[in-house]
């Protein structure tokens, strides 16, 4: 495809749904297949198919030519957001996973407030009245149980899509840009094994298992340093998403 700008517009709008699905029905399966490889194994192929579907409707229907970006590349946002839409759906996380997590993330950021550093690990299982094992357990269920990207931090909806829906003013365009700045910061901070992780996850897209090789640990020891690493992000975006 690769088409952009004014051409890719009028393409789009010329083409009814069923063109549109020829045209695109490749990008829908792409992303499907890439997001299925990072989703637990109760996760059909077909529902996210079928939910990427109604993005890329949705998309038709809303794509701006003037906002820059190629009619691809905004298609692929809505067919994602689309399909992590519908696996939040079936959350099929218990809610004392998410309360443990909320936890560990208050624990970071109160000892983070102290100290004036980053918070260790004892320091965060001492803060939390638990085990060292108990709070690797913790890590472990977090990012086992929980389809989470740096992107969607809020579990409320998605900070970046409140900001970023047709017909934003100036005053959301500066908190979207802001947002993103503050997030790329706090990354930026994280300890030195946790922004590696992170960046081979969501930059270079590598599972956990090849991260694991790299580094020269478990996969499960990946799992609870990637989880590690999302709940210490929160804290530090505390402001950004309680505010």
């Amino acid at each position: 495809m690769g088409v952009s700008g004014a051409t890719a517009y009028l393409q789009v709008q010329s083409l009814d749904f069923e063109g549109i699905v020829d045209s695109y029905a490749p990008l829908v399966q792409r992303i499907a297949h890439h997001l299925k490889g990072r989703l637990p194994a109760n996760v059909q192929l077909d529902d996210l198919i079928q939910a990427g579907m109604v993005g890329l409707l949705e998309a038709s229907r809303h794509y701006d030519a003037s906002q820059g970006a190629s009619f691809e590349t905004y298609a692929g946002i809505r067919i994602r957001g689309a399909m992590l839409d519908e696996v939040r759906r079936y959350d099929w996380t218990p809610r004392s996973v998410h309360r443990k997590a909320r936890e560990v993330s208050e624990a970071m950021y109160r000892i983070e407030r102290r100290t004036g550093r980053d918070a260790r690990d004892t320091e965060v299982a001492a803060e939390l009245g638990v085990s060292m094992a108990e709070y690797h357990r913790i890590l472990q269920d977090s990012t086992g149980c929980r389809v989470f990207s740096v992107e969607d931090l809020d579990e409320q909806g998605a900070f970046l899509e409140q900001v970023s829906d047709d017909g934003q003013g100036p005053v959301e365009r500066l908190a979207r840009e802001g947002f993103k700045q503050a997030l790329a910061d706090a990354i930026a901070g994280l300890p030195e094994r946790e922004r590696l992780v992170i960046s081979l996850y969501y930059e270079e897209e590598m599972n956990l298992r090849e991260i694991g090789e790299v580094l020269g640990v478990s996969e499960s020891r990946v799992c609870q340093i990637n989880s590690q690493a999302t709940l210490r992000l929160r804290a530090r975006m505390r402001d950004w998403l309680t505010g």
